[in-house]
């Protein structure tokens, strides 16, 4: 019954079945010794669980319906709002980073696995790049964070709020992000991807916006034995400006490129290197603009020009990833209003996310291959695998229920409502407008759960 299920996939779920009653991972991600020790309703597992099923409810009505699935039918002690947030002052935002980075990502990249693993030309693709958030207006938000005073055209109105920033790699080919983080808006966003370069590993390829094509970000590349390719604007180094002035696609050129003077001593220090080889690649785009891409991939005969096209187009899966995240899962609808619940709220969206990825793997690949001969194959509908995900949370990695048999039933809802996939389709944007975007806001857009 169970054939088309993966080992691995079912070795994962019994796994974090195991860490979430595990003493000391509980010990490690509580805030003190004494907390999670007495006998309550809302124990560590329970407000894992309760924060990873973050939903748009009223926090009353999800607690009720949480609770009444647990009970099982039978009648359940209420618990208060206040209650809950008691409860989850007790619990650490790292309990959802060591939860996606010990056992999660080892699942998906087991070597075992290599062969199910998507690459370019033998390269894992990584997207690095940054979105700004909006933080509930709190004081203790705007201490951390970074405070942003809200104007018009008169000026300020009056009305502040907490902005951050977060970050994450991401997996371009296999919908999976590998670190997040979540900071003040004011940290730059090349800075912070400095620092996540560290979960990169060689010889994998970072695809980048404009805005990461400075000297000492590819250095950093070249020290770490990765290899990146990124949008360079039309100001950047001479033999980019070179190929925009002569507006012509198709050309390469390898250069190179010595560190600024006024940084070099800082270099060195870092270990750095003063000198890099480049490539500079220009490429035009379906609208007729022509970008130029600076890239450590130097070979002709191995990385075809004409590859590079559809290779930066790869990058727009970071985008949609953050479309997910802030937009189907209502991300920017936090929980809470401390910095702990934000963070908590930010990393448990991560791994939820992971977690679809490898539950909808397979399908993904059986509709794909029943609808290959149509215009359009089909594909999963990303609400609905998120939504019976969500639904499916306490069964799945709560309940002594066959794992084999939650997944089924998953596989099941995943495979029964596909979308088509057109790829070629081409969709105008329009000017934008605050009373359209009110409305799709207010009426049109739809959240999961």
């Amino acid at each position: 019954m169970f054939e088309s299920i993966s080992a691995h996939v079912v070795n994962l779920i019994e796994t974090l079945r195991r860490q979430l009653f595990d003493p000391s991972f509980i010990s490690r991600h509580r805030v003190r010794p004494q907390d999670f020790t007495r006998e309550r309703q809302l124990t560590f597992p329970i407000v894992m669980l309760f924060t990873l099923q973050k939903t748009v409810k009223s926090l009353q009505r999800h607690l009720n319906e949480f609770l009444d699935e647990l009970a099982g039918g039978e009648l359940f002690e209420p618990v208060t709002p206040g209650a809950w947030t008691h409860a989850r002052a007790k619990l650490k935002h790292t309990a959802f980073i060591e939860l996606n980075r010990a056992c999660v990502l080892p699942a998906i990249y087991d070597p075992a696995r290599r062969r199910e693993i998507q690459r370019w030309h033998g390269h894992r693709l990584l997207g690095v790049d940054s979105s700004l958030t909006r933080l509930p207006n709190s004081a203790e938000l705007c201490a951390q964070f970074t405070p942003v005073d809200v104007t018009n055209n008169h000026g300020q109105v009056g009305i502040r709020y907490a902005e951050g920033r977060m970050s994450v790699v991401y997996d371009l080919l296999n919908r999976v992000g590998l670190d997040g983080r979540l900071e003040p808006s004011s940290v730059g966003e090349v800075a912070l991807a400095i620092e996540q370069l560290a979960q990169a590993a060689p010889n994998d390829v970072l695809i980048n916006d404009r805005g990461f094509t400075g000297y000492r970000y590819l250095a950093y590349h070249q020290k770490r034995g990765l290899h990146v390719v990124a949008r360079c604007s039309s100001g950047s180094f001479a033999a980019a400006q070179e190929l925009f002035r002569k507006n012509r696609a198709g050309r390469s050129v390898v250069v190179k490129l010595w560190a600024p003077r006024d940084e070099r001593t800082d270099l060195q220090r870092l270990g750095l290197p003063l000198v890099l080889t480049v490539r500079f690649v220009s490429v035009r785009l379906p609208t007729g603009e022509l970008e130029v891409l600076a890239t450590s991939l130097l070979d002709e005969k191995k990385y075809p020009t004409g590859d590079f096209l559809p290779l930066y187009h790869c990058r727009w899966n970071h985008e949609t990833f953050y479309g997910v995240m802030k937009g189907r899962l209502d991300l920017e609808n936090f929980s809470g209003q401390t910095p702990e619940a934000v963070r908590q709220d930010f990393h448990s969206t991560l791994l939820l996310c992971n977690l679809e990825s490898v539950l909808t793997a397979s399908t993904d690949v059986a509709l794909q291959t029943q609808s290959s001969g149509d215009e359009h194959p089909k594909q999963i509908n990303r609400a609905v695998s998120f939504h019976a995900l969500k639904h499916q949370l306490l069964p799945l990695l709560y309940s002594d229920t066959p794992v084999e048999k939650v997944i089924e039933k998953l596989q099941q809802w995943f495979a029964g409502s596909p979308v088509s996939d057109r790829a070629n389709r081409k969709v105008p944007r329009g000017k934008f407008s605050w009373p359209r975007s009110y409305h799709f806001q207010r009426r049109i857009k739809k959240i999961v759960y």
